[in-house]
């Protein structure tokens, strides 16, 4: 009888055990060697808000001069309380983040939204930092990455 209180007791303990945010970042993604694609595992939840992103680096790779510079990253309330995004801020002035209004309720997806001014050609790499109310990790900071291309000299008009 004893025995099996001892075992009820220790089951119940490592029963609740809550993973630290860095241990759930870490263990939210697991990579198939078969098809290569990225996919979040079973998150297991923390006490109070939680936040962990699908990715944390957006590289926009090689693009245009003026194309579409919007992105947006994407995360889970992995908590068991409400996550309050209360300030997002990017790097410079080139960086410009949308920081969701609303709570993100345990369980529920949000969308912090990036957009960089591709009219500045060349190589670039910014951050946006997030601040919220995330247990172990009030403060996130995000990357956006890539490379601007310079516009195709206009080709000369032929004489004939």
């Amino acid at each position: 009888m004893k025995k099996i209180i001892l075992i009820l007791t220790a089951a119940a303990f490592f029963g609740t055990y809550t993973a630290t945010a860095q241990e759930v970042a870490t263990k939210a993604k697991i990579e198939t060697k078969k098809t290569k694609k990225v996919k979040a595992a079973k998150l297991p939840k923390v006490e109070g808000a939680g936040m962990v992103f699908e990715n944390e680096t957006i590289d926009y790779g090689t693009i245009a001069h003026n194309a579409d510079g919007k992105r947006e990253f994407v995360f889970v309330n992995n908590g068991n309380k409400p996550l309050i995004i209360s300030n997002t801020q990017g790097s410079c002035g080139c960086t410009v983040p949308v920081t969701p209004k609303e709570p993100i309720m345990p369980g529920a997806k949000g969308v912090i939204g990036v957009k960089y001014a591709t009219d500045r050609v060349g190589a670039f790499t910014k951050t946006v930092t997030v601040t919220s109310n995330a247990e172990g990790i009030p403060t996130k900071v995000l990357t956006i990455k890539g490379t601007i291309l310079p516009d195709a000299p206009a080709a000369e008009p032929t004489k004939s």
